[in-house]
Formats: structure tokens, sequence, C-alpha cells
């Protein structure tokens, strides 16, 4: 794996792969200008990094959302050329927000594919545990990621189906977590925290809106204030979040 300070290491087969993309996509983003060109190693080989993958990630999830070709190279020149690998991942986190809750029922080789990887059984387990996919047969609706994990089939059921329901949008994230050296009690103590400071935030911030708008509003100047407050509401919580957590690591890295 690599890091924002290693060379890039990954061939275009792996870049593809780790994406879940074709290598003819990668070489289509490229020729359009979408992703800047490899390093060119030994034998001419081109070699790609974390910030190639990244941006792929934040590609993909701007076609998710309907935009052409024409709109993501725009929003993509937009962006600062210095951005690392964590910028452009932070940046599609805020973009994939705004995708409606949607949930695809998909096989296991799917689901491999979308991954960028293989998934063993353990694997499996895990995501399960984050709700990141759960089993497809049997249920109704969609999935809820933030749910309750008391709604999924067991791990063991799920490892002997083909099928699975998956939240597209989260999918990279619960991969990425596959790999964090963080003990996977961990990781879910962690998503709990997160849990339930989000949910009590946005109950402040919900009661906040009910008393500005007052209770002779129409139901339609609600919606309109919602989608007016809704975008900077999450870049507000996403930047303060992500400035109070740098000052707590650098307090923590202060005192050892």
């Amino acid at each position: 794996m690599t890091t924002d300070t290693e060379e890039p290491t990954l061939t275009v087969d792996e870049l593809a792969a780790r994406a879940g993309v074709t290598v003819r996509t990668v070489r289509f983003y490229s020729s359009k200008g979408l992703l800047p060109p490899p390093v060119i190693g030994p034998r001419r080989v081109g070699h790609y990094s974390q910030e190639h993958l990244a941006r792929l990630a934040l590609i993909e999830e701007l076609q998710r959302q309907g935009m052409t070709l024409a709109a993501i190279e725009r929003h993509l020149q937009r962006l600062p050329a210095d951005l690392s690998a964590q910028d452009l991942a932070l940046h599609r986190a805020v973009v994939a927000s705004w995708a409606p809750d949607a949930a695809e029922d998909v096989t296991r080789e799917e689901l491999e594919r979308r991954a960028g990887r293989p998934l063993g059984e353990e694997d499996l387990e895990r995501l399960v545990a984050m709700n990141i996919i759960e089993r497809a047969e049997g249920t109704s609706g969609t999935s809820d990621p933030l749910g309750s994990p008391d709604s999924l089939t067991s791990p063991d059921s799920l490892a002997s189906s083909g099928s699975f329901r998956v939240d597209p949008a989260l999918l990279a994230l619960g991969v990425q977590l596959l790999d964090v050296p963080l003990a996977h009690e961990s990781i879910l103590a962690a998503r709990g925290v997160l849990l339930e400071h989000s949910r009590a935030a946005a109950r402040e911030l919900s009661a906040l809106l009910r008393e500005a708008v007052g209770e002779h509003e129409s139901v339609a100047a609600v919606k309109s204030l919602s989608a007016h407050m809704q975008p900077l509401v999450v870049q507000a919580l996403l930047t303060t979040f992500q400035r109070s957590l740098k000052a707590e690591l650098r307090e923590w890295l202060k005192e050892s």
C-alpha cells in the first residue's frame, strides 16, 4: 500500500482492480484529462499513486451523482492542484453525502469487483458488523448502514449466500476500514461515538431549524430552507470535525 509520501507503485491493472473499474475505464478517464498521467518507470511501465486512486474514486462518485464528463472536468479543475489522497477522500465524502439513500443487490463476484479486491469470510463478517453490507434475500426496503445491526442476518448465513445488499456510497469506506490497523472492536466503538454525536447534532440543528421557520410556514418553505442549509451544515460539520481532530492529535503527540 502506498502513502502520500511513497513513490507511486500501482500498475494500471492494479489501479483498476483497487478502484473496482476496468483498465479501459482508467485509460478513458486519462484520455479525457480527468486523471493525471502516471509516473513512467523502468521498461516504460506507468505507475500510479494513492492520489490517482482517490481521484478515480471521486470521479466515479461524481458520475453516480449524475454529472456529465464535461461537468466532472470543470469540477476537478476548480480543485487545488496539490490535494493529497486524504483531501480527495474527504471531498468525495462530502459529494457522497448528497446521494439519496439507496442499496443495490449484487452477487459476491460483483461485490468483490466493486471492492477492488477478494473478500474472505472474515472481511464479509466485518462489513456486516459495520452495516456496510447485508444479505439480500428475505429483506425489504433499503439498508440502513447507520442503523441497528440487529436487523442483519448472521455472518454465517451471509457467507453462504451469493447475493448481498450494499450501499455503493459506503462500500469504499468499509473496504478501506478493513485495512486500518485497529482492532475491530475499536472501529465499532468509533462508529458508535460518531453515531451518538452526529445524531445529537442533527436533533439540535433540526430543533433550531423548526424554531427559525415557525409553525405557520408552509411545507414548501421548510423544504426550501432545508435544501439551502443542508450543504452548508455538512461542510461546516466536516470542517469543524477535521480541525478538532487535528488539534486533538497535536495535543496527543505533544504529550507523548
